[in-house]
């Protein structure tokens, strides 16, 4: 995975004025502190501060076998995760990878074959959604692709020099939902393409 660059920032828009920027951070990704003014509905200018974390786009997938009704997720240790109560850090999701340069489609045909094995045949994109727009830039764009048992070209698990070691995990559909009711599942991006699974296996024979 290559170390991304900072997006530069853009130029101003009708109600926000860019005033400059402190780099607070760049060990991985980059962490500054934005210093602008917002014009508030009222019509006041108001001057404010927000750190704002870049670490570049990503997309995600979900395979979604919908003959037998079956997901194939991931399981892997997320740091922040462990630090804000995770008993062990230990995330259920669907694959997802920063972009690195690539195509939302390159990327989840990538991280796909990386992380589960599965070589994917026809990604669908579904959307694109800012997963936490409050402090981090990146957008992530969300896909589905069908898939069947013999799509699997390889074990997956992830890319160990980038100290990745992930578990491949398939599961009926239901006990997925199950999982998200449960708390089993807590991660935002897969509750979102589980869902649109769900509505979609409605219209499904």
């Amino acid at each position: 995975m290559k170390r991304p660059e900072a997006a530069p920032l853009p130029g101003d828009a009708a109600d926000v004025r860019l005033l400059g920027a402190d780099l607070l951070s760049d060990s991985w990704y980059t962490l500054r502190q934005i210093h602008f003014e917002l014009r508030r509905r009222d019509g006041q200018w108001q001057r404010l501060s927000r750190e704002a974390y870049d670490r570049g786009n990503g997309a995600v997938l979900l395979l979604w076998d919908p003959l037998r009704r079956t997901v194939v997720l991931t399981r892997q240790f997320r740091l922040p995760a462990f630090l804000n109560g995770s008993p062990d850090g230990q995330l259920i999701e669907a694959c997802a990878g920063l972009l690195d340069g690539d195509g939302p489609e390159a990327c989840v045909r990538r991280e796909a074959e990386e992380e589960t094995g599965y070589r994917i045949r026809a990604p669908r994109k579904l959307f694109e959604a800012y997963m936490s727009p409050g402090s981090v830039t990146e957008k992530l764009h969300f896909f589905i692709a069908e898939y069947a048992p013999g799509d699997r070209v390889r074990a997956g698990g992830g890319v160990v020099e980038e100290g990745e070691d992930i578990e491949v995990i398939e599961m009926p559909l239901a006990e997925a939902l199950a999982a998200i009711a449960s708390g089993r599942i807590q991660d935002g991006k897969t509750i979102m393409l589980l869902q649109h699974a769900a509505l979609a296996s409605v219209n499904t024979p």
